[in-house]
This record gives C-alpha cells, structure tokens and sequence, in this order.
C-alpha cells in the first residue's frame, strides 16, 4: 500500500502544520496537534468535481421507516445490551478493564454465530495458540469460527473483503496500525484513522464490525472522542475483577435503547447470563442490621432491587465521606439536606455508602435509600424488614417521583418484599397484593411514616 502525506491538524480549530510542534499556529493551545493522512487532491479529481451525482432529496414522510434485522448472538444478556442482536453493518465499540471478560464474552458469542453465519476473528493481542487454549478451556465448538492474527490494517481490510463474514471481532482497535501513518498503534491518529477505515467498510458490506477498546485508569475508553462518535453502539464492561459478577451497560445505541445491562457471572467455563440479578445484589442477612436498606433502581428497561449499606462512625480529625457505586458529591448535598429539614446532624461523623455487588448507581432515585441507611446506621436501628425503597430528594427536602414506579413495585413484590416507602406521586392506581404502599411528600414525612410503621 503506496504511504500518503501526513499533516499534523489541531483537534480545537482545525489549523494544520506539515511537521509537529507543541503548540498550535492558529489558536496557540498546547499538545493539540495529531497526526493524520493528508487527503490529495489530482487534477482529475478537480476537473470531474461538478459531474458527481446529486443525491436524491426527500421528505422524511416518504422514508419508509422500518425496524433493522436482528441477528442474535446466542448470548441472551448480550443480546438485551445490544437492544436485540446485531444489526447487518453496524459498528460496535465494547471496552473495559483488562481481565474483565471482553475477548471471553467475544469469543463465545462467535463460537455460537458460527454456526448459522460467516464469522471472524482478528486478534491484534494473542496469537492462535493463545486463543484456541481458551476456546478449548471454554469447551466452545470452532470448527467454523475463522481466526486471523494481524495487526497491520490493510492486510486486515484485504481479508474481510475476501473472506465476506457476517460479524467480524477486532481484538483491539489499539494495536491496529496504518501504513499511511508514522505513529506508533494505540496513538490517537491511528486509532482514528484504523476506525474510520474498518466503519467505512463495514456500512459497504454490510459486515457487522465489533471493535473492543482499552480503557483509561480514570474508566473511560482510550483514544480520541471521535471514536464513540463514528461507532453505532458503545458498551462498557463494568464490575470488579475480584467478583464473579460483571455488567455490560449501553450507553450509546443507534438502533436500540440506551442505559440496558446485561448480568453475567464468570465462571470456569466462560461468562453465563444471570437470570434474576436481583439476587447477586442483595446480602443474605440472617436477621435486618442497621445501615441497610434495599433500593429498586430502574437500568433501562429492566428494575434492579440493590441493597445500599452505610456505616456512620465518630470522626477523629475531618470527617470524610466516601461512596463506592455511587455519586461522591451527591452525599454531600444529601447530608445537608438531612441536617435543613430532618434536623439529623453528620457533621462530625465519618460517612461510607456501599452499592452491593459492585453496580455502579447513577439515577437520582437512589437519594432515599441512601439517606434512610445513613440514619440506620447512625441511630444504629434497622430498618423495617421487607422494605423496599425508592426516590429523588430535593434541596426543598421534597421527595420527587422516580420513572417507571409501577413497574419497580411489582418487581419487589414478585421477591417477596411486603413495604415500599416511595414518592408520593409514585402511587399504583391498582393496589399490588401482598404490599403495603407507604407514600411521602417530604423528608420528615417519610421518616415519621418509618416510625409509625415500627
């Protein structure tokens, strides 16, 4: 492949350079300039510019609007991330910690598509012998799952024109490199140029392309933000690598909805899908412990109950506030409201909040939860047993309602849960059987119905 001109562009203005420099000549900032393939433009391209088609105009009205083909992975939990299966030529971006489970979860969902479909997979990290151990340690049937192990993109681009397959795997879009491009594979302009090249084919064949990403240490994915741009899906795997357990989350999704997860716990022969994941994130008490209470949070489509544990301590020195799974600068702003209008004082205490099982909480539902595990533990009195909670707090101390309330009650009720303490607004029009409906406008109103309840 014939080596293009690189120029060095500016990712604030777009200014270029044809060497690199630490500053940028057109709006001063520093370190903005990357290298990318300078596109040249012959003279016959200039003098055939104006023949170019037009492409037809429409209105929206006369697009007849269908629903993409799903091509199932085999893998149900997958499957929901990715709002139903793969979608002929679409592109998907999954990343994650290392050891986390992405070439597993990859490589089980091929050993499964082979069998009905063309697959391939391109290993820029392992070699075969590496990935066939695995494949055999998992027990998958490879017969007709193809392997390449190449990292150089257009060797790579060469065999999945010749080879046509219905899904192909990049295992990782880091080591790609071009030939076009000086830098070294994982720099920003190769990552971006391996991209866009492997998403250009992909909507040309009509290949579904799965990219996995590394991630950086603060979580996000690596690389130049343009990456999650040009892909239709992005998926993170979550969950921490000393637990069985492990969350695929959508956060991007062109031909489904956003915010699904999938549950899997790993096990020796590879990742299975967790029917009820409502369990894994609740503790087996013996008996109701102060500083828990069990939250029903809402993860797109699907309701989660998750138990919340905090522990108040005496603070020797500045008190300190600590979250694992959930919002740090959300405590914060709760403990003052508990202080405005409970009158529940934590100014010298230490504060921790836990989520159970290692789901990461970001919808503000959680705020009662949290704030009625604070005061268990800092009154050091159990909650109420079977008690299910759920709710936004305001800084008025108003409790807001939370999205999809009825559908989180009859997920409580069906785990045997027989209280729920939620908002006002969020009462069931048709009673649910077996549980008794605790609603509250305010902070103080829902800790006087807590006492009443006792």
């Amino acid at each position: 492949m014939a080596k293009g001109k690189t120029v060095y562009s500016c990712t604030e203005c777009g200014a270029t350079s044809n060497k690199w420099q630490g500053q940028c000549p057109g709006c001063e900032a520093w370190n903005t300039l990357v290298e990318t393939v300078a596109e040249a433009e012959t003279p016959s391209s200039r003098r055939f510019a104006s023949l170019v088609g037009v492409a037809k105009v429409q209105t929206l009205s006369e697009i007849e609007a269908r629903e993409e083909d799903r091509l199932p992975t085999g893998v149900g939990e997958f499957d929901r991330a990715l709002g139903g299966g793969l979608v002929a030529g679409g592109v998907v971006l999954i990343g994650g910690d290392p050891g986390i489970g992405k070439s597993t979860l990859l490589l089980q969902a091929l050993s499964v598509l082979s069998g009905v479909s063309r697959v391939l997979y391109v290993s820029g990290e392992e070699s075969g012998q590496q990935i066939a151990l695995r494949a055999r340690r998992l027990a998958l049937d490879t017969r007709q799952l193809k392997l390449l192990a190449e990292i150089n993109l257009g060797k790579i681009l060469a065999a999945l024109q010749a080879e046509k397959p219905h899904v192909a795997v990049i295992d990782s879009i880091q080591t790609l490199w071009s030939e076009q491009l000086n830098s070294a594979p994982g720099s920003v302009a190769q990552v971006r140029e391996c991209a866009a090249q492997l998403t250009r084919l992909a909507k040309q064949s009509g290949t579904t392309v799965i990219l996995v990403g590394h991630v950086t240490k603060e979580g996000a994915l690596a690389g130049p933000r343009v990456l999650e741009h040009m892909v239709d899906t992005v998926l993170y795997f979550e969950g921490d690598t000393h637990s069985s357990f492990r969350l695929i989350r959508a956060v991007k999704n062109r031909y489904g909805a956003v915010n699904e997860i999938g549950v899997f716990a790993m096990t020796d022969r590879g990742l299975k899908g967790v029917s009820n994941p409502s369990a894994m994130f609740l503790s087996q008490h013996g008996q109701t412990v102060p500083g828990s209470c069990v939250l029903v949070t809402q993860e797109g489509t699907r309701p989660l109950l998750v138990e919340i544990q905090a522990l108040v301590d005496h603070a020797y020195g500045n008190p300190r506030r600590l979250t694992v799974g959930l919002d740090a600068q959300r405590l914060a702003m709760l403990l003052a409201v508990l202080h405005r209008h409970a009158g529940i004082l934590c100014f010298d205490q230490d504060v921790f909040v836990n989520a159970v099982g290692g789901v990461r909480i970001g919808e503000p539902a959680a705020d009662l939860a949290v704030l009625l595990s604070i005061v268990s533990s800092l009154k050091n009195k159990a909650l109420p047993e079977k008690l299910i909670v759920f709710g936004e707090i305001g800084l008025a101390g108003e409790i807001r309602p939370a999205p999809r309330g009825q559908e989180r009650l009859k997920e409580a009720a069906k785990l045997g849960f027989t209280h729920a303490l939620i908002p006002e607004a969020n009462q069931p029009r048709q009673k649910i059987a077996e549980m008794e409906i605790i609603a509250a406008r305010r902070v103080e109103e829902a800790f006087r119905k807590l006492r009443e309840l006792e």
